[in-house]
């Protein structure tokens, strides 16, 4: 199979795209670099079976034209982490919304299956949980950039849903959870790395607000092997799937873990989301997924634990 991955030189693109090729498939990656590196790729430069291609998912012609060239189309592509959506709310958005009904259109006027790469972010406030894929959204102000991404992605898988339904595009979409791993970087938001990279530097570990707000991580690796049993099933088609570990903890506990495992000297110091962001700054208590639908369906599981998750992120940043 050949696959064209939009934002394959991002994070979890660019591991996807080592995960294709190693079990023997071919992979086009298009990127423009906005958010991902050359550095994520360039281990697959001079691989038969890889070609990279920088360009936008906003360019329609080239789109098509890449799209036309492949069998399974991997929309990875957009604009994320909060620091880019608060700081660049308009450009996330038309990235969000217009790339997403560009990589649709394509797909479906070239007759190729497409995977849509969503976010827990579509939930939005909701505290409650475990979140699974029916919970409500709960957003605030569609004047605060904070809930534009939430916003938008929601918006990206309604039209892939309904290309789906009314234009029988074959369409999967799977849903994140704060996937981290080795290639993350710390300075779009991305909490774990940033830990990690303050730690290993000896260096304070920043925690916004009370500390007392909770994540679950799951390794880039689990999340790769979920999206490859995904796309290798007709039983998943017009489906939405969670794709994260349902291990929680508190971002002041994990912020103690990164310094112990790391053995590092560092301190941990508390700032208000005020000073951190743009004033009115919203953020949620608590962001657990409900994956018993991926465990029934396809028999997936997380296999690597959040200390894990730190070791390799550390290995990879020394």
């Amino acid at each position: 199979m050949r696959y064209l991955i939009t934002g394959g030189a991002g994070f979890i693109g660019s591991h996807l795209s080592d995960a294709l090729i190693a079990r023997g498939d071919s992979v086009v990656v298009l990127d423009n670099f906005s958010t991902g590196t050359s550095h994520n790729i360039e281990h697959l430069v001079g691989d038969p079976h890889f070609e990279f291609v920088q360009g936008s998912i906003l360019d329609m012609p080239l789109l098509q034209k890449l799209t036309q060239s492949v069998d399974h189309v991997l929309h990875f592509a957009a604009a994320v982490g909060v620091f880019t959506i608060v700081d660049k709310p308009l450009e996330s958005l038309i990235t969000n919304l217009r790339g997403t009904e560009n990589v649709l259109e394509a797909a479906h006027l070239s007759g190729k299956p497409v995977l849509l790469a969503s976010t827990s972010e579509i939930y939005g406030k909701n505290g409650g949980g475990p979140l699974h894929e029916e919970s409500d959204r709960i957003l605030g102000s569609p004047l605060k950039s904070r809930w534009s991404y939430s916003e938008a992605k929601a918006v990206d898988e309604s039209m892939g849903y309904f290309y789906f339904a009314e234009k029988k595009l074959a369409v999967r979409i799977v849903r994140f959870f704060n996937t981290v791993g080795p290639r993350q970087v710390g300075h779009y938001g991305m909490v774990v790395p940033r830990f990690v990279s303050a730690a290993l530097k000896n260096e304070p570990l920043t925690v916004y607000g009370s500390g007392s707000q909770s994540r679950c991580f799951c390794h880039v690796a689990d999340a790769v092997a979920a999206v490859l049993q995904v796309i290798d099933t007709d039983i998943t088609l017009g489906e939405v799937f969670n794709i994260g570990n349902d291990e929680e903890i508190t971002i002041q506990a994990l912020a103690q873990e990164v310094i112990d495992l790391t053995g590092s000297t560092s301190i941990i110091e508390k700032v208000l989301y005020e000073k951190a962001y743009a004033p009115g700054f919203e953020d949620m208590q608590r962001r657990v997924p409900d994956i018993r639908k991926i465990k029934r369906v396809l028999g997936w599981t997380p296999k690597r634990s959040l200390d894990v998750i730190i070791k390799d992120i550390a290995d990879h940043l020394k």
